[in-house]
């Protein structure tokens, strides 16, 4: 048979239009806020690639299911249908609802973890780094090291080293309250993580007595990779896969911002009950009563049919076509990116597309700042701004320079994405022009969000 295209597999029934801005406006907006893309305002931006959380556009049956939500305060039946779908995804019991991923991160990590402790995962992203720094806890990146490489071809490169997790947890006995891993390892690429490679962290941390949760935002996607790039996988529904998955782990922690295909939500769940009670008490302190976790009873609606929906396996193979369509575009006109492309964004190589400029004035961050003045792209960097930074305040340059195109969930089309690459096609033939920048300003944590920078 002959290959056909990937295509939508969806119909698109509300539209909305495209802010245009001129290139001498976009300079002007730069200036205003610092050359940081965060401070831009979305009426301003062509191209919103800065996340991929909570920009999803949301499905008709979801939007039909928020009409029907119980807003009950306590009890409501909202809350129970979407307990009812987690815990059949995951096999877990216990289902603490939050209203996005780093509520559930600040609500964990606050209870269990206390100063001088260290928590390993294939790669901390950045709110997960920072509440666990915040509390005097060091994050330890344990990925394998091919994960550290940005053009090896490998399958699986948010696998953890599993050699370098055992030593830390035998070096730090005693002290390291749970391992984590990450699925998809956005930090490094949206790279996937292996089946093989989950039981065997697994098998480690029951030899230790050390839980073992997932960071799980991207779970589906995850399991797709699983799906068609591990052997002895492909014959397996995805649900099915990403039901083992949960399985091999004591918890998990999900934004469901992402593959939740919400704009709001997020939740803990937990296969054992002995930490409810204390997270249950401090939820009602910070986000609100058990049954809504700080969220509109709607909101619960939604999650709850997005985390079906996201399982659907036409679209998934369209998700991750969309990657790829747009890393192989880039590779074309010789805009090196993290290979092989993974399932939510497009990570470009700034090391390799800007090395005339040095880590301390931030490559990533100069190119993502080109791509929002030339073609109104907004995107994020994920380099020495975000993780350049220790705890003592010096700098460290970040073992990758990368500059995120997070894809939205069913929001751009295969003309947008050929307008995209034809803009930084453009952009790519006047790269060594590009010049660095210095910080001029910044806060003591997540200094990304709102640093202010000026050029060099």
């Amino acid at each position: 048979m002959v290959r056909r295209s990937i295509i939508e597999p969806f119909k698109i029934k509300v539209v909305e239009p495209l802010p245009m801005r001129t290139v001498a406006e976009r300079e002007r907006i730069l200036a205003e806020v610092g050359w940081n893309l965060f401070g831009v305002h979305a009426a301003d931006v062509t191209f919103d690639f800065l996340t991929d959380s909570g920009t999803t556009a949301m499905s008709a049956a979801q939007w039909g299911a928020m009409m029907t939500a119980d807003e009950s305060y306590a009890g409501s039946r909202s809350f129970y249908r979407f307990e009812e779908v987690v815990r059949r995804i995951t096999g877990y019991q216990h289902v603490i609802p939050t209203h996005q991923g780093r509520a559930a991160e600040h609500l964990l990590f606050s209870l269990h973890c206390e100063r001088g402790q260290i928590v390993p995962s294939n790669n901390h992203f950045d709110t997960t780094r920072a509440n666990l720094e915040q509390l005097g806890v060091t994050a330890v990146d344990v990925v394998c090291s091919e994960g550290r490489d940005p053009h090896l071809e490998h399958p699986f490169k948010g696998n953890v080293d599993l050699a370098r997790l055992e030593a830390l947890l035998a070096e730090h006995r005693g002290h390291v309250p749970f391992v984590m891993t990450t699925i998809t390892n956005n930090t490094g690429g949206g790279q996937p993580v292996s089946l093989e490679n989950l039981r065997a962290v697994s098998a480690i941390c029951k030899r230790f007595g050390v839980p073992f949760l997932l960071d799980a935002c991207r779970f589906a996607e995850n399991a797709w990779f699983i799906h068609v790039r591990e052997p002895g996988q492909g014959s397996r529904p995805v649900r099915e896969i990403a039901r083992e998955m949960f399985e091999l782990a004591d918890g998990c922690l999900v934004s469901a911002k992402k593959d939740g295909l919400v704009n709001i939500g997020g939740f803990i769940a937990l296969r054992d009950g002995a930490w409810v009670p204390d997270l249950r008490s401090r939820l009602i302190l910070t986000e609100g009563f058990p049954t809504y976790g700080g969220l509109a009873a709607r909101d619960l609606e939604a999650m709850a049919v997005g985390l079906d929906e996201v399982l659907d396996e036409a679209y998934l193979a369209y998700r991750v076509a969309v990657a790829r369509y747009l890393a192989d575009g880039l590779a074309a006109v010789g805009v090196p990116t993290m290979r092989p492309p993974g399932g939510h964004a497009v990570y470009l190589d700034a090391r390799g597309f800007v090395p005339h400029i040095p880590p301390h004035e931030f490559p990533a961050q100069a190119v993502a700042v080109e791509l929002y003045r030339a073609e109104g792209i907004r995107s994020c960097e994920i380099g020495s701004v975000m993780f350049g930074k220790r705890p003592d305040g010096s700098f460290a340059a970040s073992a990758l320079e990368l500059v995120r195109l997070a894809i939205p969930r069913r929001v751009y089309t295969q003309a947008h994405f050929d307008y995209v690459l034809e803009g930084i096609a453009e952009i790519a033939t006047r790269k060594d022009s590009l010049r660095g920048l210095r910080i001029t300003d910044e806060p003591a944590f997540l200094r990304h969000f709102t640093a202010r920078f000026a050029p060099l």
